[in-house]
């Protein structure tokens, strides 16, 4: 039986660079004369900020010089969550696509791998406390009361591979989620499933050290196994329904695999 090292760095540096020195092109999964969408890698932030020193790419730049047009971000990713993303190519639409966004008309979907075996389905209904950044949120009011936050998951799939992570538990058992946020809190979908004692593998600051350097070292995964898969909405102008997917990153179901990897330790 295979035993992985609790000696974890919680703060250790998960995500590899996101791309090399060349310009990246961004994957775009829609585009019209009022929005385009992309399918955002993990590691790239969205736009510049006070946490961004250091950084060269950033997607908002990126798609502007990509489609030589300015684009407007109208909501955002955590950098470490890949997946859909939209942007507006004006002013105004921008205002009616965050408009959108702010009357809950914008349905979304993640995937996502977590730890244990999860129910078939459920919903967490459990307020957080904003979570505030030294740098970025340093003149936020800090007691503020707790925010209602409402996230449904539904099971996709389960493995229990032979591999001792854990003192308590022989084997390491996950599980393949879809979660849907009915509110938009911050690092809201990371913090639920931890609240569960679920969390989602890749996760340093919420998760769970020991099997995130299991999935680094056993299957070469080195992010944040979430991912922003679908969207639907009402076209900002023409307000036609829209409904936007891209496929769940392979890494995902590594290890979901119908025959077992080889053990390497």
């Amino acid at each position: 039986m295979a035993v992985i090292d609790e000696k974890i760095d919680m703060n250790e540096a998960w995500q590899e660079p996101a791309f090399s020195a060349e310009r990246p092109l961004l994957p775009i999964m829609y585009r019209d004369d009022d929005i385009v969408i992309i399918d955002k890698p993990a590691g790239l932030l969205v736009h510049r900020s006070a946490l961004a020193r250091g950084e060269k790419w950033f997607a908002m730049q990126l798609l502007r010089d990509q489609i030589g047009q300015h684009v407007f971000p109208v909501h955002r990713l955590d950098r470490p969550t890949s997946g859909l993303l939209v942007f507006a190519l004006s002013a105004e639409v921008a205002y009616r696509m965050s408009n959108l966004f702010m009357e809950h008309k914008v349905q979304k979907i993640y995937h996502g791998v977590v730890r244990g075996y999860v129910n078939e389905f459920g919903r967490i209904d459990y307020a957080l406390k904003e979570e505030l950044d030294a740098v970025a949120d340093k003149m936020a009011k800090r007691d503020k009361a707790a925010q209602s936050a409402v996230t449904d998951y539904l099971c996709l799939e389960q493995v229990e591979l032979p591999f001792q992570v854990s003192k308590q538990h022989q084997t390491s058992r996950y599980s393949l989620v879809k979660l849907a946020p009915k509110t938009g809190r911050k690092h809201q979908l990371r913090r639920h499933m931890a609240h569960i004692r679920h969390p989602i593998i890749g996760d340093t600051n919420h998760g769970d050290g020991r099997h995130n350097r299991f999935f680094r070292e056993h299957f070469q995964i080195r992010r944040l196994l979430l991912a922003a898969t679908n969207l639907s909405f009402p076209h900002p102008v023409n307000q036609q329904p829209m409904h936007i997917e891209t496929p769940v990153p392979e890494a995902f179901r590594l290890p979901f695999a119908a025959e077992p990897l080889p053990q390497l330790y």
